[in-house]
């Protein structure tokens, strides 16, 4: 078996719901206005993603786990998007359907968040 790396990805629940119609397989294909898809290596910086803005955006945001090989994943150089550990992998929406194929096991939701005093996830 090949060796894996770890990904979240912060999310909002039209795109979560495109994940689970996949069976929990894939990334769904970019929109027009997102040339990259950005999975993040940290898990506390995906936290605050999905808590600070797919929150206000959506009304919910959820923090997905998942599972690439390393191998495959290694030709995307891992970005430095702000701070020293707000780290992505920049993988441009074209070559999205072939890391699909490279994803190991399922996606999995490990974090919801809603407003505050909003419903229980």
């Amino acid at each position: 078996m090949s060796e894996t790396m770890t990904l979240w990805r912060p999310t909002g629940p039209t795109e979560l719901d495109l994940v689970r119609a996949s069976g929990w397989t894939a990334w769904p294909p970019r929109l027009p206005d997102q040339p990259i898809f950005y999975p993040v290596l940290n898990e506390q910086y995906a936290i605050m993603i999905a808590r600070d803005w797919n929150v206000p955006a959506s009304g919910v945001g959820y923090v997905t786990r998942f599972k690439v090989d390393r191998e495959f994943a290694s030709r995307y150089p891992v970005r430095q998007a702000g701070g020293r550990d707000i780290l992505e992998l920049w993988v441009p929406a074209e070559e999205l359907d072939e890391f699909n194929q490279h994803i190991v096991g399922p996606i999995e939701v490990v974090h919801e968040f809603r407003p505050v005093g909003g419903a229980p996830g």
